[in-house]
């Protein structure tokens, strides 16, 4: 063959052109579902727009370049306030009013030792996250083994279970707490209550997921020398899923810590409170010194569970890829 020549590629077989025409329709369709997501997707972004200035009556797009004016507005005095008032130290602009008023929230311990409001606040709200983690992993731990279909034989029972923890996690934190508000007024007991049985849902699942992804011979071997059902999942089962569930537990308590955070803000306690009424009254440094608490909190959180998951799980298990 010369160098001119153009090199052709040899005709497919019957089999290869079927294979081919079946990927270019694929290919076809896989382009036309593109194509009508992206034409849905535009057309309920623009129909959600529509409905929101429709029901601030017409006053959305206007006032849509103003979004940066409630930041400008957060300015203080100077920028020394925020840590006078994160640390409840008196201002020099105090004038009897509430916005300068840091020392009045201090929590004394003895005359002389106190805790600044928004850290009391803080550990309040860290508080109703640990304890509602706690009591909705311990649930969640009893039920995930009814729920796995490789560990419960009863299909009913399964079926119970699972509904049940659906159930539970369909409600948001927020809809369970409005509720318990009503019955126990405000206060951190409304929180717990709504974090726990959303916490019990959502673990649940993540939980029995885990368990039905277990190697099942240790289980048949314990089955095989007489060991009871209790015997068989704690022997068996729980030694392998347990650094899962751990890790489960460490992310959803950084998940109720915002939680806790969020229902504050409609009276359940905690710092969301103090956040709202500070930003509900133009508190400015106030404001900014709590914001600056909780994002501090959240990665100290997020660095606490990532070193809490190194040390049980072990280092090896984040070693692939990295050449250790």
């Amino acid at each position: 063959m010369s160098a001119t020549e153009i090199y052709r590629a040899p005709a497919l077989s019957p089999e290869g052109a079927t294979v081919e025409r079946h990927w270019r329709d694929l290919a076809a369709r896989r382009r036309l579902y593109t194509i009508g997501g992206l034409v849905f997707l535009f057309l309920a972004l623009s129909g959600s727009l529509w409905f929101a200035n429709e029901t601030n009556a017409g006053k959305f797009f206007d006032r849509l370049p103003h979004v940066a004016d409630f930041f400008a507005e957060l300015k203080p005095r100077d920028w020394f306030d925020p840590a006078r008032a994160l640390f409840d130290l008196p201002s020099p602009y105090d004038d009897g009013s509430l916005k300068f008023d840091y020392p009045e929230g201090r929590v004394y311990l003895t005359q002389s030792i106190y805790i600044p409001e928004y850290f009391h606040r803080m550990v309040e709200t860290l508080n109703i996250a640990l304890f509602s983690t706690l009591v909705g992993a311990t649930f969640g731990f009893l039920l995930c083994f009814f729920a796995a279909g490789n560990i419960t034989a009863s299909r009913w029972l399964r079926f119970f279970t699972r509904r049940f923890l659906e159930i539970v996690r369909a409600f948001p934190e927020i809809v369970i707490a409005g509720f318990f508000l009503a019955i126990f007024s405000l206060g951190p007991i409304p929180a717990i209550i709504a974090v726990s049985i959303h916490t019990v849902g959502a673990l649940g699942k993540m939980f029995f997921e885990v368990v039905e992804n277990a190697d099942m011979k240790p289980e048949e071997g314990l089955r095989a020398v007489g060991a009871n059902w209790v015997e068989r999942v704690w022997f068996g089962i729980v030694p392998q899923v347990l650094p899962n569930f751990i890790s489960y537990f460490l992310l959803r308590f950084e998940i109720n810590v915002r939680a806790s955070t969020i229902l504050g803000a409609v009276g359940a306690g905690g710092i969301g409170e103090s956040l709202r009424l500070s930003i509900g009254r133009g508190h400015e440094a106030k404001t900014i010194a709590i914001v600056f608490l909780l994002f501090c909190t959240i990665v100290a959180v997020d660095q606490l569970s990532a070193w809490l998951r190194h040390r049980l799980v072990g280092r090896q298990a984040f070693a692939y890829g990295r050449g250790e």
